[in-house]
């Protein structure tokens, strides 16, 4: 395995490729825990492509990618792949976000067992027309219990409002509609096309010997034949620079309004790296509007915000989505507040340089945690394409002139927020 060393964090990643395509990445660590995910580079947002070993484009009903990462966990032999590891001193569990699928598993024992059986039950589709229908009721009752969940409806209908052609803008779980129209075989042509092993890649950190790692997965995987060639074909929309809608009042079960309050920029055309680009936007609405701003300050001695003004982002292709969540007596006077605090972009160095130093200090504290230092491998894997080995030497060249020169280029203008307010009984 290729030996890197993740600069400033005292941390070595092996890494290496089977001959089928599968990557392999390992941190290893001296702690108590071991943490292992198998992932595929398959998502909520790729709905449109061409199967493996065809030549025409399909199109898939919403929902599909969470709808598999449901039914992979179905075996022929009937075992239950979390009393498997619950058996065995692990916990287990599974995620669908718009751009992967994660398989996991954490534990401190019977590594060796655990780990095969990830693969092993991964690699092991059984989809039949009767257990695909059964799961639909199973999801449909998921995707309801989102509906009643404040955070979820507003976050949902900040992407439907803001997104216009992108599958962005649909949720993850589907609808209940488009979760009706799945068959066995839309699952059976997502699998074979995007659970090809070069489509994934498996990221173990914690206490373990990065060669073993390698040897288990390499004779697990000799044991299974992949077609040879393999090759993703997805379309992805031209999503326009406007939000679909500029704004929606909601009326749920609450106590206090939410407001979501969202800017969409094109990023596109900015001469930077993607990721600084978002990593300098990011500092930037927090130096303006994070906790420890005066701006923060003022809507609490106002009144005005009840809870901490959360600051989340989407990325896609050409655009970066800023989404300002907030608990609010006065949702409309808080978004005029926003409004007004944004029509001055400048940043001091002195405000810079104080977020700059928590960024350092942030990162430097991931060394500690084998979750969050394999959650920003499995990031970096998807989003970069590598693993970025000198982050920390990245963000110390950060600099207060290109933060300003970033921000001076943005368009603010698409904007666009989402409000519930209590029911009115």
């Amino acid at each position: 395995m290729q030996k890197k060393t993740l600069l400033n964090l005292n941390l070595e990643l092996y890494e290496d490729k089977l001959s089928n395509g599968l990557e392999i990445y390992v941190v290893p660590k001296n702690v108590n825990g071991i943490y292992a995910t198998f992932s595929t580079k398959f998502g909520s947002i790729h709905n449109t492509f061409v199967p493996i070993g065809e030549e025409e484009l399909i199109t898939v009903p919403n929902g599909i990618a969470h709808f598999l990462e449901h039914k992979v966990f179905e075996q022929e032999d009937e075992t239950d792949p979390f009393t498997f590891f619950s058996e065995r001193g692990a916990d287990a569990n599974a995620n669908t976000s718009q751009i992967k699928t994660t398989y996991l598993f954490s534990g401190t024992t019977f590594f060796k067992e655990n780990l095969n059986y990830l693969f092993d039950y991964v690699q092991s589709p059984y989809f039949t027309d009767e257990n695909v229908e059964k799961e639909k009721g199973i999801i449909e009752q998921e995707i309801l219990m989102y509906q009643d969940d404040p955070f979820s409806r507003i976050y949902e209908q900040s992407l439907f409002n803001s997104f216009v052609k992108i599958s962005h803008r649909l949720p993850i779980a589907g609808t209940i509609e488009t979760i009706r129209k799945i068959t066995k075989e839309d699952l059976y042509k997502c699998y074979n096309t995007f659970y090809h092993p070069a489509n994934m890649f498996v990221v173990v950190t914690g206490n373990v010997n990065p060669d073993e790692v390698y040897d288990i997965i390499k004779t697990n995987q000799e044991k299974k034949s992949f077609p040879s060639s393999f090759k993703t074909v997805i379309r992805h929309n031209n999503e326009p620079d406007h939000v679909f809608k500029k704004e929606e009042i909601l009326e749920m079960n609450v106590t206090i309004p939410k407001i979501a309050f969202n800017y969409k920029f094109n990023i596109s055309n900015l001469n930077y790296l993607k990721r600084h680009i978002i990593n300098y936007i990011g500092l930037f609405f927090d130096i303006k509007l994070g906790l420890t701003s005066s701006f923060y300050e003022k809507m609490q001695n106002d009144n005005i915000l009840t809870s901490g003004l959360e600051i989340s982002y989407i990325e896609t292709d050409k655009h970066l989505l800023i989404m300002l969540f907030a608990d609010t007596k006065e949702p409309e006077k808080l978004i005029e507040n926003i409004q007004r605090e944004l029509e001055n972009l400048e940043i001091s160095e002195e405000e810079f340089n104080r977020k700059k130093k928590l960024l350092l200090s942030s990162y430097l504290y991931m060394s500690d945690n084998i979750y969050q230092i394999n959650h920003k491998i499995m990031n970096n894997i998807v989003k970069e394409g590598e693993v970025i080995t000198d982050a920390y030497q990245e963000y110390s060249n950060y600099n207060v002139q290109e933060l300003n020169d970033i921000i001076n280029k943005l368009s603010f203008e698409h904007h666009n927020y989402v409000i519930i307010k209590p029911k009115n009984n």
